[in-house]
C-alpha cells in the first residue's frame, strides 16, 4: 500500500494526513492508493501527478544525502510548491528541513540512479 495506507489527498488538506479505506483505492504507476472518500479518489485521479510523493515515497533526505532509499513515515511529510515529500521519521527530518531546497536539489538529480536499486533501508 503507497503511503502506508493514508489518503494522498488529505496531505494536501487542512485536516491534514488521514487514513484510507481498502474499499476505496486506485493504482498509479504500480503503487495502491487508498483514499478515505471517492471524491478524494476522484480529485486523485484528475492529477495524481500532484497528489503522488515524490521519489515513489521514498526518503527525500536518503536519495539526497545518501543516495539510497529508505523507508518513510506518513507523518515526517512536507510540501513544497504543491508536491509531496517524505522522509524518514521526524528526526531525518529535522536535517532535512534545514537545507531543504537543497535537499530537494540533490535528490533529484541522484534519483534516477537511486530508483534502479532494489534494496530499501529500513
Amino acid at each position: 500500500m503507497a503511503l502506508g495506507g493514508i489518503d494522498p489527498v488529505t496531505f494536501f488538506q487542512s485536516s491534514g494526513p488521514r487514513p484510507g479505506g481498502p474499499g476505496i483505492h486506485a493504482k498509479f504507476r504500480e503503487s495502491t492508493f487508498l483514499f478515505s472518500s471517492e471524491d478524494n479518489k476522484k480529485i486523485f485521479l484528475e492529477n495524481p501527478e500532484k497528489f503522488s510523493p515524490q521519489f515513489n515515497g521514498f526518503c527525500a533526505f536518503g536519495t539526497a544525502a545518501n543516495g539510497y532509499k529508505a523507508k518513510t513515515e506518513p507523518i515526517a511529510y512536507t510540501l513544497v510548491g504543491g508536491k509531496l515529500f517524505l522522509n524518514y521519521d521526524l528526526g531525518v527530518q529535522k536535517k532535512w528541513l534545514r537545507n531543504r531546497d537543497d535537499f530537494i536539489q540533490k535528490a533529484s538529480v541522484n534519483w534516477p540512479s537511486v530508483m534502479k536499486t532494489t534494496k530499501v533501508y529500513q
